[in-house]
């Protein structure tokens, strides 16, 4: 049987319709708050009504926190293979124990618990976010270095140590496989992640940013992880990442996938530490949740590049456009609105 964490997240109700669809045996976990609801909206975008219901009750959904180890255990029993997407993420610098707490200590549980229970492999999906620029070099790739003296986000640092829990899995003969997605886009959750564009800019948004990174559809994220799940290759990490835009063109593209206006004003960095200054005072008098934190705010302005030629190599793999996955995404949006 295979254990999914993360079920009721973006790239965790894909990943369970692949699985399902191929014929395999599933369990979920999820926590107490979570909304099963939504992994039943995410296969309907796929399925007919009869199969939506079909595959969603084959799902052996069990209740369980990252950071209890007695629901953990219990959902392990009989357990083959783990992918592991569950994470908590946020940019706002009062969640950086509960950062550390979910994302570095969840994972070093599941860790523990794929070492004593014989787990035949492990799937981590990890971000670009724990990725560093080796000095002299142009894109970058899996044989990166962490950069301590680096500005990193409270959720990059949490997403690198949860690698370093994976690779100790690793040392102690867990055989795994991280993977580092870019900015996951794919329909569903339209209140957190990337959905978030699709609702903003229905509602009218004014400004972009320069900023250049790397983008891939949540078919692919799924496909890879199971490509890289069901091969012989253990032990390795990979970038996962379809293109690198600069998110002004992907937002044009966004735009017009649901028939709106683009944004045309470009943010200028005072008038983002301005926005910050805001969601600051409004963090500390009515405890308002902060998108982004002071030291993060050059990074709205960075151009990173990623090569993804590693995957591409060893698996023979064809990412789909990003513009391709934008129209499709826009197109449920549509559909939803």
């Amino acid at each position: 049987m295979i254990l999914v964490t993360g079920g009721t997240g973006l790239v965790g109700a894909h990943l369970l319709l692949d699985l399902l669809k191929a014929g395999n045996k599933v369990r979920a976990i999820y926590r107490k708050s979570s909304n099963l609801l939504v992994v039943k909206k995410v296969f309907s975008y796929y399925l007919s009504s009869e199969e939506t219901e079909l595959y969603f009750s084959r799902i052996d959904w069990q209740e369980a926190n990252l950071n209890d180890i007695s629901d953990l255990t219990k959902a392990f029993k009989g357990i083959s293979y783990v992918y592991h997407s569950a994470a908590l993420i946020s940019f706002d610098p009062a969640d950086e124990k509960a950062l550390r707490k979910i994302n570095i200590e969840g994972t070093a549980n599941i860790v523990n618990l794929c070492i004593s229970g014989g787990i035949r492999k492990l799937c981590f999906i990890s971000s670009i976010s724990t990725m560093d620029l080796t000095p002299g070099e142009k894109e970058i790739s899996e044989n990166f270095t962490w950069y301590q003296e680096q500005n990193h986000s409270d959720y990059a640092i949490s997403k690198h140590g949860a690698e370093i829990e994976v690779w100790r899995g690793c040392q102690e003969g867990v055989p795994v496989v991280i993977l580092n997605p870019g900015v996951i886009i794919g329909p569903g959750f339209w209140d957190s992640g990337s959905g978030q564009i699709f609702n903003r800019i229905d509602a009218g948004l004014n400004y972009h940013f320069p900023k250049t990174t790397g983008f891939v559809g949540v078919r692919d994220v799924v496909s890879a992880a199971i490509r890289a799940m069901e091969s012989k290759i253990v032990n390795e990490q990979y970038i996962i990442v379809a293109e690198n835009l600069k998110f002004k063109k992907v937002l044009e593209m966004i735009a017009k996938s649901i028939d709106k206006p683009a944004p045309k004003r470009p943010l200028k960095p005072w008038m983002v530490f301005i926005g910050w200054i805001y969601q600051y005072l409004a963090g500390m008098l009515f405890g308002k949740k902060r998108q982004i934190a002071k030291k993060d705010i050059k990074t709205l302005f960075e151009h990173t590049f990623y090569s993804n030629q590693k995957f591409i190599s060893d698996f023979d793999f064809q990412f789909d456009p990003v513009k391709q996955v934008i129209q499709q995404t826009g197109k449920i949006f549509r559909e939803q609105r």
